[in-house]
This record gives structure tokens, sequence and C-alpha cells, in this order.
């Protein structure tokens, strides 16, 4: 059987948490793409030929044998469907549910966390700016709800690893790894996370000075 054809593109600053969870995800699976990059900065994610490419003019993109596709989750979901081994989601139907659940919620909410531990903190360097009031109010909200879902005292949400592992692990080291208080439980997750070989290899590309 030939290889599939796949393209990712991702942030030229390799610093979309969403592009590395796509990124993620086709490493654990061990499908073959090639990356291209975008400059968002510069707005190149408006231009002609990448707005006539991806629907919602953003990274992460991907191509697949001519199918484009972007938004994160989406895509994720996509891989898992076409490219079934090894799952990237739950097999319990509920399971995977609560994975999903996972990676909309962190997309959707947690907003001051997301805008004073930017991802820069991941990948450049920590924050000497403490957190606001809001933020504050919003990371207790974070460890609640990652200590509900990890009370099982596993190293993983659903027994074995899956991208919502990934997802949740990120958004609690732009706190883990910019040095502010979180429960030793979680920052032992986070951290256990990002030891996994297809995370290294987003951690490891080499990203311009900002």
């Amino acid at each position: 059987m030939s290889q599939p054809k796949l393209e990712l593109y991702a942030d030229a600053q390799y610093a979309s948490p969403y592009a590395m969870s796509v990124f993620v995800a086709l490493h654990e699976k061990s499908l073959p793409f090639t990356l291209h990059t975008v400059d968002l900065g510069k707005q190149d994610n408006l231009a002609a030929d990448f707005a006539s490419m991806s629907l919602t003019q953003r990274v992460p993109t991907l191509i697949h044998d001519g199918f484009t596709l972007s938004e994160s989750s989406a895509i994720t979901e996509y891989l898992d469907e076409v490219f079934p081994e090894p799952a990237i989601y739950p097999d319990d139907r509920r399971e995977r549910a609560r994975a999903r659940q996972v990676q909309a919620w962190l997309r959707s909410d947690l907003m001051p966390i997301r805008m004073e531990r930017s991802t820069e903190v991941l990948f450049y360097g920590p924050s000497a700016v403490p957190l606001s009031a809001d933020a504050l109010i919003a990371a207790r909200k974070l460890f609640s709800v990652a200590e509900a879902l990890l009370a099982h005292g596993q190293p993983h949400l659903f027994g074995s690893w899956c991208v919502a592992d990934l997802d949740l692990a990120l958004m609690l080291n732009r706190l883990v790894l910019n040095g502010d208080s979180v429960p030793a439980s979680l920052a032992d997750y986070a951290r256990y996370q990002w030891q996994r070989p297809s995370v290294m290899r987003w951690l490891a590309l080499v990203r311009p000075a900002i």
C-alpha cells in the first residue's frame, strides 16, 4: 500500500498549541508528512494562495491527498478515523466523548491563562509578570477540572495516552514552566507528558527569534 500524501501547515514560530497537537498526532501514528510554515505575524494566512486552500484561513491546516482541513481537533479526529491504528482517542465511546469535551473546553475557556501565559512561555521563556486575579481564578478552575479527571492516580486521562493528554498538559505547562504555583500532582503529570518522544520532536524544532 502506498504511503498517504500528508502536508501540515503550522505557524512560523512553532508556537501554536493547536499546530503542536496535530504534529504530535501525526508522529504518534507514524505518518510521514511534509511540514510547511505560515508567518502569522505578516498575515500570510490571509494571502490568496493560503486562503484558497484553508477554509478558515488558520493554522494548523492539513492536506491529505488533496483534501484540506483546518481546526486542530477536527484534524485529529479525522486522522483517527482515516488511520485508526494506533488510536489517539479512547476506544470507549464515553471516554472518547470525554476526551473531545476536554479538548473543546481547553480551546474555548481559560482565556486569562492563555493571554497572560501565552505559548511563548512554553517555547521561548517565562514571563516575569504575576498572574492577575482573573488568571488566578481561571487557574483554580483548571486545577479543579484536572484533579477530577486524574483522580484515578494514573499517568494518563483514560488509561493509555490520548491526544487530550497533550492538550491538558500544555495548558498546565503554561503555568508549570513559568514557575507559577501548581499542585504537585498536576505539575508531575504535565512534565511527564512533556517527555513523550512525539512531544519532544515538536520542542526540538528550531524557532526564529522574537
